[in-house]
């Protein structure tokens, strides 16, 4: 007499032949996850058999058990084989195509720059008309870069997580081995001016990031745009020639502007530069949070340590920054009082500048 075990383990024999045979018989990506369906699915025949474990002696449900594992497993395999020969052999398309054919505008009609996108370009066309060259630094840096040769003293708040993103691992390094997403532009200065010799004057504009709460002001991830001229002999009113060259470009006219005493570890002296609000145009409002004026970019000559960082002798080089909030020019243009507005991916909102 036939034991159960015996005859479960026939049946499953056939069910695996039977399965095995429909995986290598399918000839379509569709056929396969019928298969699929049919023996490894909720109700599949194959798991069926799996419902029947508990129902039998302790002595049968290893080998049962064990049975049915290794037949799942083996049809699994077949049907990743068989999908990876379907994928290089069927076409992507199953009906004739015609290359010439014109393509057909999305809903909203043609795509455009993104206002912030826009925006760095119109600065990096005007810095150029200017011989200002447009340099790029690598968003991934460091300690040493960010903090040490910017001058920033080892205690600064900024080094630490409550405003700056280290990167998994800098746990307990410091300096060059210590990495961080840029909370900043500024480092890429040192960078520049170790690979060019002064005179120089350069723009590089770029996205930064900062762990902060977010607001209608603030981002975690958003855009500056720094400017540095470095000479012999660059006197502090360069500093609003490149202030007055920014918003020139941006708002087409004049734009009323003051200069406050600030300080910047890297920067010395050092100035906070607000324009008039073009939201409101300094009557309050949201945006500038009812005092009509907005900081948009600190500013100085670079400080004597950051040239030395940069392999320049500040006795015989100095120059002026200037660090933009791209973002927040960018509301001032267009009469916009979210910054969040600008991450948000809402098709509303991005048609507009299309």
């Amino acid at each position: 007499m036939t034991s159960p075990d015996a005859d479960l383990l026939t049946r499953l024999a056939a069910v695996r032949e039977q399965a095995m045979a429909a995986a290598a018989e399918a000839t379509t990506m569709a056929a396969l996850d019928d298969v699929r369906r049919e023996f490894l699915g909720r109700s599949g025949t194959l798991l069926a058999f799996r419902r029947t474990i508990g129902s039998l002696a302790p002595a049968e449900r290893k080998t049962i058990g064990a049975a049915v594992g290794a037949a799942q497993g083996e049809l699994e395999e077949a049907l990743a084989a068989r999908q990876e020969a379907l994928l290089d052999s069927e076409p992507a398309l199953t009906e004739p195509f015609d290359v010439t054919v014109p393509g057909l505008l999305v809903a909203g009609g043609e795509g455009g720059l993104h206002p912030t996108v826009q925006l760095m370009y119109d600065l990096n066309d005007a810095f150029a008309a200017l011989n200002f060259e447009v340099y790029s630094g690598p968003e991934i840096s460091s300690e040493l870069f960010e903090f040490d040769y910017m001058n920033f003293p080892a205690d600064h708040p900024a080094r630490e997580s409550m405003d700056t993103y280290w990167l998994a691992g800098s746990d307990g390094k410091t300096g060059a081995q210590r990495l961080c997403l840029r909370p900043h532009l500024t480092g890429a200065s040192i960078r520049y001016m170790r690979e060019h010799e002064p005179p120089f004057r350069f723009v590089y504009p770029g996205r930064v990031y900062r762990n902060e709460s977010t607001d209608a002001r603030h981002e975690r991830a958003f855009f500056q745009y720094e400017v540095l001229i470095v000479d012999r002999d660059i006197p502090l009113t360069a500093g609003k020639f490149l202030v007055d060259t920014i918003l020139d470009t941006v708002f087409g006219k004049p734009v009323e502007t003051r200069m406050r005493t600030g300080f910047f570890p890297f920067v010395e002296p050092g100035f906070e530069i607000d324009m008039r609000c073009q939201v409101c145009d300094g009557q309050g409002c949201r945006t500038c949070r009812q005092v009509g004026w907005l900081e948009v970019m600190p500013g100085g000559a670079p400080h004597p340590n950051v040239l030395r960082a940069g392999g320049l002798d500040p006795d015989e080089w100095t120059g002026f920054y200037v660090n933009v909030g791209l973002d927040r020019l960018v509301m001032m243009r267009y009469g916009i009082d979210d910054v969040r507005l600008f991450h948000s991916a809402d098709l509303r909102f991005l048609t507009q500048f299309a």
